[in-house]
């Protein structure tokens, strides 16, 4: 694929909108971004995170085109990953789940779910379940406490902050001019007109509300922990009627505990309730949490529409938006840029038609007299 030399302009530096950037610029492409924050990416929901890569995990409460995306994200994070200046810890040991006796049935309805998706995606890996002999080969700091599990091969996981840090150093190396603290629309904007950008990529998450109606936000709040007397050697995910949970380890015995999905945009700190219920549970799947230390306590709402699926679309000619990624960012934004690229490239995107993934294409609003609308052909 390769585009004839333009300029574009990024609404929002998060997640896609670093990758989009980068990406671009590779290509030879004049790239401008704007963020409401800074560098950091503060107000991006892809910095609190655990990052996680695991398609057959999330089949149970999400569409089989959301999972294929999943699925192909884990051969293009290494292929992302690998051509970036800053290492970023990336694992792909697969995902651990396990559950307490008394939630036994909640736990053989959640296999069974799995396994009625796997066998419409048999591109995945197949599940193992586990006795506790093998579960204690799996992960030996959960002997003992768990008597089943299931192991997911395949899927993985990366560092988030790290990779948010990397993207922003080879945006510098590669040229991108970034606007930090710069919020800026569509509408700031006249694709194609002279002295103007000849490209628009909005990805500024709940930041589009104003332009897209239907997003909303879903709360999200994540633990940081550091706990040395703790060594979990892959995602592990607790199997609980009332609060489930995830525990991503990371490097040096961070990590990262969530699982919280509440219905608002609100920004506030944690509540108390989330906080206690994440940690219980942590502490109930390894003891060894107990002495650990809490490092953050965050909280981000995660751009969603109302299908909970992302979606791109053409309001304006020029102008491509890209939002939706709820709470799958990490999971589906390598599916998300190599679609983008393909319309860019081409005008159409026959990814697009293998991941389900929603595209409208039909601008909503004329050019200006005098400018000549861009195509994404």
């Amino acid at each position: 694929m390769s585009l004839q030399p333009s300029s574009f302009a990024i609404l929002g530096a998060g997640l896609m909108g670093r990758l989009l950037a980068v990406e671009l610029a590779r290509q030879g492409h004049r790239v401008d971004i704007y963020d409401a924050g800074g560098p950091a990416a503060e107000n991006s929901a892809a910095t609190v995170a655990a990052a996680m890569l695991a398609p057959l995990a999330e089949s149970a409460i999400t569409e089989p085109g959301v999972v294929r995306m999943g699925h192909h994200a884990l051969t293009r994070w290494p292929v992302l990953l690998a051509g970036l200046t800053e290492p970023v810890f990336f694992q792909q040991a697969g995902t651990l789940i396990v559950w307490h006796r008394q939630d036994v049935a909640e736990a053989q309805r959640f296999t069974r779910q799995l396994e009625n998706n796997q066998r419409s995606l048999p591109e995945l890996p197949a599940l193992q379940k586990l006795d506790s002999g093998a579960l204690e080969q799996v992960e030996p700091a959960l002997a003992h406490r768990f008597n089943q599990g299931l192991y997911l091969p395949g899927e993985g996981q990366l560092d988030n902050r790290q990779l948010l840090a990397a993207l922003v150093v080879e945006m510098e190396r590669l040229g991108v001019r970034a606007h930090w603290h710069t919020p800026q629309s569509p509408e700031a904007f006249t694709a194609g007109a002279p002295g103007q950008p000849d490209r628009v990529l909005d990805c500024r998450g709940l930041g589009a509300k104003g332009q897209w109606s239907a997003l909303r936000g879903v709360r999200g709040e994540v633990a940081r922990i550091h706990a040395p007397d703790v060594t979990l050697q892959r995602p592990t995910r607790l199997v609980h009627p009332r609060y489930p949970i995830y525990i991503a380890p990371k490097e040096d015995h961070l990590f990262v505990i969530g699982a919280t999905e509440i219905e608002s945009d609100d920004r506030s700190p944690a509540s108390v309730r989330s906080t206690l219920e994440l940690l219980s549970a942590a502490y109930a799947v390894h003891p060894g949490f107990g002495e650990g230390r809490i490092l953050e306590l965050a909280t981000q709402c995660r751009p969603t529409l109302p299908d909970n699926l992302p979606a791109i679309r053409q309001t304006r000619p020029g102008v491509l938006e890209i939002n939706g990624l709820y709470r799958h960012g990490f999971m589906i934004s390598p599916a998300m840029l190599d679609v983008t690229l393909e319309l860019l490239n081409t005008g159409q995107s026959p990814l697009s038609e293998r991941f389900d993934l929603r595209l409208e294409l039909e601008p909503t609003a004329p050019a200006p007299t005098g400018v000549a609308a861009p195509a994404f052909a």
